[in-house]
């Protein structure tokens, strides 16, 4: 059913936990299935120019299925010394790829990946005074209530 590198993943998550002082911070969840992902990043420089500032810390948190915590380690390692740039053009598929596809049931997961990411650009650009940049990226859907 999962691919090598999604047990991998899985089993021996990378960059987990929090980072106390985090440039930014972002959660999604799916109400559906209950996964919830928060990611907490470190950028440098600390300016609002997208193709200057790279991740040079990531973590996270998952809680989920096997899926959302293989999505969530290997969205980190992809992030790592990337660009904001780079980053807010990353897409559900990419992250399916490296991890050398996911269940179509599961594909929800790479979602909560990315966008629990951009959420946390996002987070920084606000924290910076950029909402206006902040608006650009897609971040998490709205939920219903």
């Amino acid at each position: 059913m999962y691919s090598e590198k999604v047990m991998e993943h899985f089993l021996k998550p990378r960059n987990v936990g929090e980072i106390e002082d985090a440039d930014g911070v972002g959660t999604c969840g799916n109400p559906v299935c209950g996964d919830l992902m928060t990611f907490y990043i470190k950028v440098e420089p600390k300016t609002d120019d997208l193709d200057e500032v790279r991740i040079t810390d990531v973590k996270f948190k998952t809680f989920g299925c096997a899926a959302a915590i293989a999505v969530a380690s290997m969205a980190s390692e992809m992030v790592k010394g990337k660009t904001i740039a780079e980053i807010i053009n990353l897409s559900r598929k990419d992250i399916a790829d490296e991890l050398d596809g996911l269940p179509p049931a599961k594909m929800h997961c790479s979602n909560l990946g990315i966008e629990a990411i951009q959420e946390a650009i996002r987070d920084y650009l606000k924290k910076i005074g950029r909402g206006d940049l902040a608006e650009r990226i897609r971040g998490c859907p709205p939920q219903d209530n």
